[in-house]
Parts: structure tokens; sequence; C-alpha cells
């Protein structure tokens, strides 16, 4: 049992380092002035994370759509606030910050003293409803289809819907790959898209590939109203009603 364990790990952990390298490749024009790899110089924060919570083949997924400034971008791990990250994955070392990063956006690791709300929403959420990542992780796992930071020059995030369709077409090309690789080692029975944009790509990539059923729940961003309405509440009450929280 270890040792496939251990070969299940080993083959969801090269496919990450294969991600890393097919999206370290890629190009981006304006309105994209930095690009942040947490893969790259998180990678062994990514990795302790897979390590200690990839289940073999978790039922649900959990998958966002790219990493935040203060959520991933810092710790490695996706929706991965700061303290949330510490406190109840008990992750806290294994980020190398890079030399090319925005004045205001910083990646200052496990020493961010801001906090991303949509990071600690969520995770604050799976804490609730479980109590203790033993029994979170023993039927789910999150992780993000995208695995890069855009940044315009000012400092602000860009998504990427909002990147030249030339590049979105690149980057999603080597995403949805990605995807279907990714889900054919994890097999899971939901993957939960969180956002639109999340389940959007996920039913285009696995449209013809896979079983598996595709959701979605409310984005927990503050720059979503109705996020700031009993988010909680409402994601628990959709994921019930689809039969993914029993």
């Amino acid at each position: 049992m270890i040792k496939e364990k251990k070969a299940y790990l080993e083959k969801v952990m090269q496919e990450y380092d294969r991600l890393a390298d097919e999206t370290r490749i890629l190009t981006f024009r304006e309105p994209v002035a930095y690009v942040y790899r947490p893969l790259d110089y998180a990678r062994e924060a990514h990795q302790s994370y897979l390590r200690q919570y990839l289940s073999k083949e978790p039922r649900v997924v959990f998958m966002g759509m790219n990493p935040g400034p203060f959520g991933m971008a810092q710790t490695g791990i996706p929706f991965g606030e700061v303290g949330q990250v510490r406190e109840w994955l008990n992750i806290h070392a294994g980020v190398y910050p890079p030399e090319c990063t925005h004045p205001k956006k910083p990646v200052m690791g496990f020493a961010c003293q801001r906090s991303e709300v949509s990071g600690r929403r969520l995770w604050a959420l799976f804490r609730q409803r479980y109590g203790s990542t033993e029994r979170f992780f023993s039927q789910n796992i999150v992780i993000n289809y995208c695995p890069l930071l855009f940044l315009r020059d000012s400092g602000a995030n860009l998504t990427p819907v909002q990147l030249s369709l030339t590049d979105q077409r690149q980057l999603t090309t080597v995403c949805d790959e990605s995807l279907r690789r990714l889900m054919h080692h994890l097999n899971p029975v939901y993957l939960v898209g969180i956002g639109q944009y999340a389940a959007q790509q996920a039913r285009k990539a696995l449209a013809d590939t896979s079983e598996i059923i595709v959701s979605s729940i409310l984005h927990p961003s503050p720059a979503n109203p109705q996020a700031n309405r009993n988010w909680a509440g409402t994601v628990e009450n959709t994921l019930i009603e689809n039969g993914i929280w029993l």
C-alpha cells in the first residue's frame, strides 16, 4: 500500500513539474507586465502539500482559477492564505522568493502579513465542516487550473480572461491538457469549480475524456458582492443540494 501511494504521488508531482515546465516557456504580451510562477519558487511547499494531503483518488476535487497575490503566490498552496496554511495545514516553509516581482506585490512567503480573503473563507469553511485535515483530505483535494499569477505594470491583478486572446489560447491549451492528465491520475467523482471560470474550463477540457461530474460554487472573492452575504452558508447549501456533501 505504501509503495502504491508513493507511485501515485510521484505521478501527480511529475505532472505538476511538467505543467511548470510547459508554462515556463510561454511568453505574454500587454497588459501582462509580471508573471509569478509559484510551482517554481514554492515547489517545495507545494510538494509538501501533496505529500501530506493527497489521498489516492479523492472523491472531490475543488479547483480554483489561478494563484492569488496573497495566497498561492506566497505559500505555494492553492488558495493558500498564510494563516490557514500555517495553522491548519501545518506547512510553513519551502518558499524561495523570485528576484523579479512588482514592488507592490512582493513575495514574502510565510512572512507575508496580508491575508487573502478568498483563501481564508475557503479553508475556514472546510475546517468548520470537517474539523481535522485528516477528515477533509480523506475525500477532498484543492487545486488550481492555471499555476500562474499575472500582474499589470501598476501591480493590479489580471485574471486569465483579461489576457489577450492569443495569450488566452496558448495558456488554456497547456492547462486543459494538464488538467486531463491530472484527472486521469486523481479520478474523482466530482470536480467543483470555485467560480464559474474554473467550472467552464473543466467542462470544456473534460467533455470528451471523462465521466467526472463538474459543478461550481460561488467564488469567495470579496470583489464578488454575492460572496459578502453568507458565502459559507450559500456554498454549503449548494454542495449538499448537489449531493457532493452528504
